[in-house]
């Protein structure tokens, strides 16, 4: 190196200290300290709209997060689970469909938990605390205009196999009644697996929108019936085999993980006057006995809605998964016979339920897949709120695909060599694609269909 260069380079270094020690090297000056995060002003807002309706007494969570001493055993357990995007659940594939019930936290919330908890997880200035949310005691859907429940208390046993039961709970209504919201509370959560409440009308109405309901079969689907049921006892009414129930009349069900549906205004099921209410309850037997009166609450629609709205099903009864299969397709499908708007969409399988998707086809026969669930948990039993209705036009077709583990590879397979057919009870299978729908008619027919309460009560 020579005088001049060596010269020139003391020079430049010379420049940048002095410079560093001017503060004029602001690229390499620390960054300011990031303010610390606290629960009271940045990590109870999104709990508060995120957690609390179900942490919280009474509800499905297991422990209660509205105050920051409920919080704070459970930070690292919260880090973990929001990280993973485990909690809040939803198992719908991000890249198919928008829907209004995802209570998925933003990539900025998880990192302000995150940030929060690997920060000590201070509590902060109470008086930063936003207003803790209300809620109806008892209800998620506030105060219902009426209640219903069973008659009598049901006696659960220690042990055994408890066939479905059938409670029937007349309504009295002497007009139309339009249900806006509806919520089913089992009265004994630990022994009941789910309840559907449908509505017995006096005069069943014809349903023509969906036209056909076709199990896709498999090749030797002639021999897959679905297993045998036990003959009732004495005096007793068999039910009807599950696959052959309607659920055009499904008032509201209620499983595991399963919201109560509260439908936009203008939009409402209807029970037409005389109905009789049918709770068809599913009990499990875990050693201890127990008793249940499981009840019913609704509000109701001040007037006919522009749209009712109808609950109907696709399923495929005729599927033998043979033991030790992984990845065991079932299919079905509906084909519309007029235009209809689907509005929510809920993936019914058991524990062997691998995966389930509902895709359109359209009358041009275009495809859309309208919801994936690549990963179905038994243990939330969610109904999927599209952000805005899927339009399919008279002639379309929805179509719904699942597979079903049933290896050894699946922890909660209850018997990995057993072949597994269509059954009530957990530990056999159903394939069922619920979904909710309205009839697309111009106004003035659909206000004449509607409308159809007696003169003297409009």
């Amino acid at each position: 190196m020579t005088y001049k260069t060596l010269a020139l380079a003391m020079t430049l270094v010379s420049v940048g200290t002095a410079l560093v020690a001017a503060g004029g090297a602001p690229q390499s000056a620390a960054a300011p300290a990031a303010p610390t995060l606290t629960f009271s002003r940045d990590v109870a807002p999104i709990v508060f709209a995120k957690c609390a309706a179900c942490h919280r007494p009474g509800e499905v969570a297991p422990m209660s997060l509205l105050s920051f001493k409920d919080v704070r055993p459970w930070a690292g357990a919260i880090r973990e689970k929001v990280a993973a995007r485990a909690m809040p659940p939803w198992h719908a594939d991000r890249s198919y469909g928008t829907f209004r019930n995802n209570p998925s936290l933003s990539q900025a919330e998880i990192d302000t938990i995150v940030r929060w908890v690997d920060g000590g997880a201070p509590e902060g200035n109470p008086k930063d605390l936003p207003a803790r949310p209300k809620f109806a005691e008892g209800w998620q859907i506030g105060k219902p205009d009426q209640v219903f429940e069973m008659a009598a208390d049901f006696e659960v046993p220690v042990r055994g196999t408890i066939d479905y039961q059938y409670f029937e709970v007349p309504t009295n209504f002497t007009d139309d009644r339009w249900m806006q919201a509806g919520e089913v509370r089992a009265g004994d959560r630990a022994h009941v697996h789910h309840i559907i409440v449908y509505v017995r009308e006096p005069q069943p109405r014809p349903r023509q929108a969906v036209v056909s309901i076709r199990p896709i079969l498999a090749a030797s689907a002639a021999t897959l019936a679905p297993a045998p049921r036990p003959a009732p006892a004495a005096g007793a009414v068999a039910p009807p085999p599950a696959a052959s129930r309607t659920t055009d009349n499904m008032l509201v069900n209620w499983a595991v993980g399963e919201d109560a549906p509260v439908y936009l205004p203008g939009m409402a099921k209807k029970i037409p006057a005389g109905s009789t209410l049918i709770f068809q309850v599913h009990y499990t037997t875990n050693g201890t006995a127990g008793r249940d009166r499981s009840r019913l609450g609704l509000i109701f629609s001040k007037e006919p809605p522009a749209q009712e709205i109808r609950t109907a099903a696709i399923a495929n009864p005729l599927f033998a998964i043979p033991g030790g299969a992984s990845h065991h397709p079932v299919e079905a499908e509906a084909t519309f016979g007029e235009d209809v708007k689907v509005w929510t969409m809920h993936p019914h399988m058991h524990l062997r339920g691998k995966d389930m998707t509902y895709t359109a086809t359209y009358p041009d026969g275009r495809q859309e897949i309208v919801l994936r669930v690549p990963r179905f948990d038994f243990g939330w039993q969610t109904d999927y709120w599209l952000a805005q209705p899927i339009l399919l036009p008279k002639g379309s077709k929805l179509h719904v695909a699942a597979h079903f583990d049933n290896s050894a590879a699946n922890k909660a397979n209850p018997d990995a060599a057993a072949t597994v057919r269509w059954g009530d009870q957990t530990w056999e299978e159903m394939m069922i694609g619920f979904f909710t729908y309205t009839v697309e008619r111009p106004p003035a027919q659909a206000r004449v269909l509607l409308d159809d309460r007696p003169a003297s009560s409009r």
